[in-house]
């Protein structure tokens, strides 16, 4: 018996269209050697009532009903009766005495001018027999010949084909159910398996593997099993080192904060050394401020919860905000930012604030990486009549095409020593995803990086560049 589940379902699937498959054939087949057996038989007798008649008919002598039968005579197998109008048996090839009128439904057929033909069991003995009966004329007169011939030989041949049809139809149905089974195997035998592995999965153990190559569908489930374990494990070490690097983040302005609170609050300070304190206190509370943004604009992106306020926005003002907002930076590098804004105003429909957001954690990056007396470069260029690009190059320390691939995955630092969550770019490509933009990211190592953003132009801008 086979136990609930899919094997199951594929055998008994299986056995069941098969099952009617073959019923269908063999009755089709069986129907159809019936009917050339019994249309072989009528046909031959049919034949045989049409020479004697045309002999018998030209006869002028007084009816002899012996004559006729031995005309009409075809061999000790088939019985030749003649018959009046009224189904009385005048004479008959046997000799034997019928008192009763033949009433079967061969006789009416004959008598409309047809040939009759009539199965069933003869009177008396309860034979399967055929009879056949066609109407003659005899000198004005007119009669029946009827041959009436036994069907227990046909339908013994017939009988032994039916049984080699079913016993044909049983060996295809022990092969279906054997080949069903051995396919059914080889689908739940892997299923078990991805089951068994998914359940380890289930329970945490995500070094959990699912081995043997399995073709199609099922191995493609069991490589997407074995890639989304990869990737757990891969954000478990992700959200591990995030942990680590934000809490030591986190700590450091904290460290200061608490430092120079508690030396203020012992007092016996001068001015000036209040006024350092106070600072760095400052700097480093907008420091946390900044780590604690960034978070939570991540969880918002993650969620689906960042609001936008979409209007009209000139790139060019933006970019320009930008630099003034990161100015002292460059200048304790002393690294010149120069903006080529293009011919004319590029307007974008976007949130001016999240735009603004982009731009200075890119330019803030480049200033992070590049060299002092340097210079950064902020492109404004024209893609297509639809399209507009922001390039901001620097000649910095660059990125490694290893790295290149993974430094916008969230949480991924390229130099996990100089600080910072790993959030920045992966924030700045949602940002950007959500004005329908893109981004890209050339670089090469100690030559520098290109950062490409591309926007789409508002119609107005398309209208005006087309004028």
């Amino acid at each position: 018996m086979i136990k609930k589940g899919i094997s199951r379902q594929i055998v008994l699937h299986y056995f069941i269209v098969v099952f009617l498959a073959l019923l269908l054939v063999e009755l089709v087949f069986l129907f159809s050697m019936r009917t050339y057996y019994y249309d072989s038989i009528y046909n031959y007798l049919n034949s045989s009532t049409d020479v004697p008649q045309n002999i018998i008919s030209d006869q002028s002598s007084p009816v002899k009903y012996q004559e006729i039968i031995q005309r009409y005579e075809l061999g000790d197998t088939v019985e030749v009766q003649l018959l009046d109008t009224l189904g009385n048996v005048l004479q008959n090839s046997t000799n034997f005495r019928v008192d009763k009128p033949i009433q079967t439904g061969d006789i009416p057929q004959a008598l409309a001018g047809s040939t009759g033909r009539w199965i069933g069991k003869q009177a008396g003995t309860g034979e399967n027999v055929m009879a056949v009966t066609r109407q003659i004329q005899v000198n004005g007169d007119n009669y029946l010949v009827r041959y009436v011939t036994s069907l227990e030989r046909v339908n013994q041949k017939l009988l032994t084909i039916t049984m080699v049809a079913v016993g044909v139809g049983a060996a295809v149905l022990i092969i279906v159910l054997v080949v069903s089974l051995g396919l059914a195997n080889s689908i739940v035998r892997p299923l078990n398996n991805i089951i068994g592995v998914s359940t380890l999965m289930a329970k945490g153990d995500f070094n959990a593997r699912i081995k043997g190559n399995y073709p199609h569908e099922i191995g493609e489930l069991a490589s997407t099993l074995n890639y989304m374990a990869e990737e757990i494990i891969r954000s478990n070490q992700i959200k591990d080192d995030f942990i680590s690097s934000i809490s030591h983040e986190l700590r450091t302005p904290l460290t200061g904060i608490k430092g120079w609170s508690e030396t203020l609050v012992s007092g016996g300070f001068d001015p000036e050394e209040t006024k350092l304190g106070m600072s760095i206190i400052s700097k480093e509370t907008d420091r946390l401020i900044g780590l604690v943004e960034e978070m939570l604009d991540f969880s918002k992106l993650q969620q689906n919860q960042m609001k936008m306020v979409i209007g009209e926005v000139n790139l060019k003002e933006v970019l320009q905000e930008t630099m003034l907002n990161v100015w002292a930076k460059a200048e304790q590098k002393k690294i010149q930012l120069k903006l080529e804004p293009g011919e004319r105003p590029f307007i974008v429909q976007a949130d001016g604030n999240r735009l603004k957001q982009v731009f200075l954690n890119i330019v803030d990056n480049a200033i992070k990486f590049s060299p002092e007396e340097s210079t950064i470069f902020i492109m404004l260029t024209e893609v297509s009549p639809e399209r507009v690009r922001i390039s901001i190059q620097d000649a910095g320390i660059g990125i490694s095409r290893e790295h290149l691939e993974k430094v916008k995955d969230r949480f991924f630092q390229v130099n996990p020593n100089r600080g910072g969550t790993g959030l920045g770019l992966a924030i700045t490509q949602q940002i950007v995803q959500l004005h329908n933009g893109e981004m890209y990211i050339d670089s090469e190592l100690e030559k520098g990086t290109t950062v490409m953003i591309e926007l789409p132009l508002t119609k107005q801008q398309e209208i005006l560049q087309l004028t």
